[in-house]
């Protein structure tokens, strides 16, 4: 057996190991259910860039980020769905006809906010649908409007099933 090959094969791993140490990434702890197969089909719908944004890696399963480390939006997936919450509920979609993609926007104190997300940024978290993606958009990404997001994350969300939808106040009056 010839010595040539394992040279070339240390010489390429000497030469991209430095390369990849100086890749950006954007530390994340993995969701609970991150081994969920739906997550890694989920990810390979997610686009290259989000709202102008490059993918960078990340260090977690089932994650994805964009921007830059320092201040980087993330998506997780394999969240246990959030339970019914007196928190802002939103449906995003791109056309009036497709129901579009639930997210629920917890405010300041509410239990549903990860602990890695910034104080100042937004969070979005799907409902209804299991598992559940979590979108954190911090005000220093620059993304000036995070439904703008939310619209390029709907073709991942949207490979789960809506089990339940949200209801406003409403849709809880009756006809009399």
């Amino acid at each position: 057996m010839s010595r040539l090959p394992l040279l070339s094969a240390c010489a390429l791993a000497a030469l991209v190991t430095p390369l990849l140490a100086c890749t950006p990434s954007a530390h994340l702890e993995p969701a609970e259910n991150a081994p969920d197969p739906v997550c890694a089909r989920m990810l390979q719908r997610l686009p290259r860039e989000l709202v102008g944004l490059p993918r960078i890696s990340t260090d977690a399963q089932a994650t994805m980020a964009f921007g830059t480390p320092d201040a980087p939006v993330t998506i997780r997936c394999g969240l246990t769905p959030p339970p019914p919450t007196t928190d802002r509920c939103l449906s995003v979609s791109k056309t009036d006809e497709d129901a579009g993609v639930d997210w629920i926007n917890p405010e300041a104190g509410s239990p549903l906010l990860p602990e890695h997300a910034p104080s100042d940024a937004w969070v979005f978290l799907t409902y209804g649908r299991t598992p559940a993606l979590e979108v954190v958009i911090p005000v220093e990404s620059g993304i000036a409007q995070p439904t703008a997001a939310l619209l390029a994350v709907e073709p991942a969300a949207t490979l789960v099933e809506a089990e339940r939808t949200c209801v406003g106040a409403t849709d809880l009056i009756g006809e009399d």
